[in-house]
């Protein structure tokens, strides 16, 4: 498991395609900066066999301090992204998932 910048992103289709990790790099940005204009706009996108990003509201919450179980706490409604992977995408995931079995769960301490 690995972090992937945007930067070592970019290495990887420079080489890959052989095109200028400038060029490489104005496009991905570029892609970057509209996707994210759309989805501050409200819109919609959708990547054939990758997935859909789109913004949901978030309901307004009452959540409550243990502390202070009498004093409600509003969580006011928010806008979030969410992201739902393609058909494509999902069976991968999910064959990962099997691969790697249950080993997972150990990493989190019972809190």
């Amino acid at each position: 498991m690995a972090t992937i910048t945007k930067k070592k992103l970019i290495q990887v289709i420079s080489q890959e395609k052989g095109v200028h990790p400038n060029d490489v790099r104005n496009v991905v940005q570029s892609f970057l900066d509209h996707m994210t204009n759309f989805l501050a706009k409200g819109d919609r996108l959708e990547f054939r066999d990758f997935g859909v990003f789109e913004i949901v509201e978030r309901k307004q919450k009452v959540g409550r301090n243990p502390k202070k179980a009498a004093v409600p706490i509003i969580i006011p409604a928010r806008a979030a992204v969410k992201f739902t992977p393609g058909k494509k995408m999902k069976k991968l995931i999910e064959k990962d998932l099997r691969k790697e079995g249950a080993h997972h769960h150990h990493h989190h301490p019972h809190v």
